[in-house]
């Protein structure tokens, strides 16, 4: 069939609109007609080469829609139904078997280097899908709100939910307030922390991140956010999402005894970051790397869904919806800070 998919040609090139043909289902796959995909920085930054995804390509790996038509072996979801798009994986190695699937052994190859980016390829107006990475969603979530959740609500979330889980009263810190910081922040606060910091160096980001449940923001270009967390008694839990060394630093530098640093922010290969090995070892910290918040995205996003329904999880909030054909200014929009998290709508 012929779909009309956003390709990227060439490094840093725009994302064109053109027309493509899908071939047949295999057994496992599904057949997405795409509602709606966040647009996520990694993306762009696979977009600009950080990452050496094969050009031309169509990116996009947030996406949402309904189930048009399945193979024959799928049995997880059927026809008609409203399902969410997530990472792909292998579903054999000893991570996937053992319920880790973010760090299969082949993420690489099933999601930067396969036949479509992340198992969907969702800047599109139809996606293939593997039966491994879509999950089912009920009615009460609006596609384009759910489209964002297969990856950087996710990640932000489950860093918090699934790995750093922190206790009733303890002190929070997220560096940066993007998407992926403020799903972060809200999930923090579902947890009960008593301080949750947020430090960006955009005010307006700051002031959603207050409005959001931040107890108190950091504007990193005016002060040292070490020390402002530092005055707190320093941060029992800090996740850096933004992927500036300098970053990574400093929310290291921020904890607490025994406490620990998740990273999640992406940045170029070979990116790397200088440390106090003495601040790290005599204190117990720990440094942690987190892949889409360690979800099962089947188990965690129905968990993340009842969360916005209660109201707990406003996610919304930080949204800014676009045409299919607006897509480069969405990408641009997003680059400049001007919006947190673009969505696109394919129809």
């Amino acid at each position: 069939m012929n779909i009309t998919a956003a390709v990227v040609e060439e490094q840093g090139g725009p994302f064109v609109l053109r027309e493509r043909e899908l071939g047949e289902l295999r057994d496992d796959e599904v057949l997405v007609e795409v509602a709606a995909s966040g647009i996520c920085h990694t993306d762009l930054i696979c977009r600009d080469q950080w990452i050496p995804v094969p050009l031309p390509a169509v990116l996009g790996h947030e996406g949402a829609g309904v189930v048009t038509a399945a193979g024959s072996a799928v049995t997880a979801v059927s026809v008609g139904d409203r399902v969410a798009m997530s990472y792909d994986s292998c579903g054999a190695c000893p991570r996937c078997t053992n319920g880790n699937a973010a760090y299969c052994d082949e993420f690489f190859a099933y999601n930067f280097a396969g036949r479509s980016f992340f198992g969907q390829s969702s800047f599109a107006t139809h996606s293939v899908a593997h039966e491994r990475n879509v999950v089912r969603l009920d009615d009460s979530i609006p596609l384009e709100i759910a489209a964002p959740f297969g990856c950087g609500i996710q990640t932000g979330a489950g860093a918090v939910l699934n790995v750093l889980q922190p206790a009733p009263g303890d002190v929070f810190a997220g560096f940066g307030a993007g998407a992926v910081g403020l799903a972060a922040l809200l999930a923090a606060r579902v947890t009960g922390c008593e301080t949750i910091v947020a430090v960006d160096l955009r005010a307006s980001r700051l002031e959603l991140a207050r409005e959001l449940g931040a107890t108190h923001v950091v504007d990193a270009s005016r002060e040292d956010p070490v020390e402002a967390i530092r005055e707190l008694g320093g941060a029992d839990r800090t996740l850096e999402a933004t992927g500036s060394p300098q970053a990574v630093r400093a929310a290291v530098d921020s904890l607490a005894p025994v406490g620990v640093c998740g990273i999640v922010g992406a940045p170029a290969l070979g990116t790397e970051v200088s440390l106090d090995v003495n601040h790290v070892m005599t204190a117990g910290r720990v440094i942690r790397g987190i892949v889409e918040g360690e979800a099962v995205p089947q188990e965690f996003l129905p968990r993340l869904v009842d969360l916005w329904r209660r109201g707990q999880f406003p996610v919304d909030r930080f949204m800014t919806q676009y045409d299919f054909d607006d897509i480069d200014r969405a990408a641009h929009d997003a680059e400049s800070g001007a919006v947190v998290k673009p969505v696109l709508r394919m129809h």
